[in-house]
């Protein structure tokens, strides 16, 4: 493993028990990161399972590679997961086992400043997934009408503050561009009326997921992704996601509960053990959803 990467895989025994990982079975990782979930998943396979991992992040999917790419029964994929079909039919895959999402930013990229995602210390304001992608963090907050970004920073960061922190934003680029997340942070103090800003999280928090969320569509690309998941599962096979917001949480709720050919198996989402939150404090707003596809939607076996 590269010098700096780690990042621990979260839920690992929750994961693989719903995922129901059995020898000689075909998984997809949609988001391999450093490959934890992976190794974890390879164990149980025997030698002939496979494995295909994709991830957005080449920097990540190097590392995946590292790891597990010397593995026979491992194909790693540079692709989103909005594309999890056109990658299964490159690769001549038309069902599988069981499809995995660990959604959200892994802790290699928050501990990476220059990755641009967090707002504790000072660096260019980024947040891509993919550093090919074209459109950063700097690019939102300096060109998008005040509405406009008043709108991301409430949807996708949950903002109460959300109409004033775009007002001061715009106010903050008309005398120079904002291009660091420092710039940024001060801008949304000074935002934040500072009672509201002594309680709870960092200041800066919601208005960071929320542009993290938007440059990188993520949940458009999950909305388009899940159908694709859900129709190239064998009959018993599993769909297991793993979110971190509310907005990713409600959306996968969502289409498990409207999906004729899935039945979920969480009625309610798992959680962390609070041992696993001690030992892994990043692991705490973790919610796990699983379902399973069924043969006939009418009878619903």
């Amino acid at each position: 493993m590269p010098e700096g990467f780690f990042h621990e895989p979260v839920m690992v025994k929750e994961v693989l028990a719903y995922l129901a990982v059995k020898p000689g079975g075909l998984y997809v990782d949609c988001t391999v990161g450093g490959g934890g979930h992976a190794a974890a998943i390879l164990a149980l396979i025997g030698n002939e399972g496979r494995l295909i991992g994709l991830d957005r992040d080449p920097e990540a999917l190097s590392f995946a590679r590292e790891r597990l790419g010397s593995d026979p029964r491992v194909h790693l994929v540079h692709a989103s997961f909005a594309d999890l079909a056109e990658v299964l039919a490159g690769l001549g895959v038309k069902e599988v086992d069981g499809v995995l999402y660990d959604l959200g930013v892994s802790s290699y990229q928050l501990d990476r400043p220059e990755r641009g995602f967090t707002y504790r210390e000072d660096a260019p304001l980024d947040m891509r997934f993919d550093p090919s992608s074209p459109i950063t963090a700097a690019d939102l907050v300096n060109r998008l009408e005040e509405e406009e970004l008043a709108r991301i920073i409430r949807e996708f960061g949950e903002e109460r503050w959300a109409k004033r922190i775009a007002r001061f934003i715009v106010r903050a680029r008309a005398r120079r561009p904002i291009l660091t997340t420092g710039q940024l942070v001060e801008i949304i103090k000074e935002a934040i009326p500072a009672p509201a800003r002594r309680r709870g999280p960092h200041p800066a928090r919601r208005t960071f997921q929320a542009l993290r969320i938007a440059v990188n569509q993520e949940l458009e690309a999950l909305k388009a992704s899940l159908p694709q998941a859900a129709d190239h599962l064998k009959p018993g096979g599993r769909l297991v996601v793993l979110s971190y917001h509310s907005l990713e949480d409600r959306l996968v709720k969502e289409f498990f509960r409207r999906s004729p050919y899935l039945r979920p198996l969480t009625k309610k989402p798992l959680t962390p053990s609070p041992e696993e939150m001690e030992r892994n404090p990043r692991a705490s707003s973790c919610k796990l959803r699983a379902a399973e596809k069924i043969l006939n939607p009418e009878g619903g076996e």
